[in-house]
Parts: structure tokens; sequence; C-alpha cells
């Protein structure tokens, strides 16, 4: 599962590859929490195992998606 976090004053987006397992319901359970607290800070692990921190009061916005299935490259007949 793909996600996408944009930040405030930044052009970048950070972009966190999760585990092919990961519960979308509890993944914006955790975000909502992590947002609502003034100080909070919005932890996601990635595949690998590593973990980034982004300050809650710096979000922009979190886009939660699937891989790469709904993105085609290339030219053809649907």
């Amino acid at each position: 599962m793909d996600v996408r976090v944009g930040v405030i004053q930044t052009a970048k987006e950070i972009h966190v590859e999760l585990p092919d397992g990961a519960d979308s319901d509890k993944l914006v359970a955790e975000v909502e929490s992590a947002l609502s607290a003034d100080a909070g800070v919005l932890w996601l692990t990635d595949r690998k195992g590593r973990r980034v921190g982004i300050p809650a009061g710096k979000v922009a916005y979190v886009e939660i998606g699937s891989p790469a299935e709904d993105r085609r490259v290339g030219f053809g007949r649907v």
C-alpha cells in the first residue's frame, strides 16, 4: 500500500510503501490520532522496516492508496 504525505511549505511529498498486508482502516485511525494531537508525530513504517516520523503540525494532506494497480503507462485500446 502506498502512502503519500504532503508537507506544508514544500513542493515535495513524502512517499512511503507499506507492507502488502497493511490494514487501511487501522492506518486511517492512526493518521487521525496523530493529527488530532497538538504536538503529535505521524509515524509510518515502510516495507524495509524503516520508520518515518512527520510532525503532525506540518502535514498538509495524506493520500492512502494501493501500489501501482491504477497506474498505467503506454498506449493501447481498453
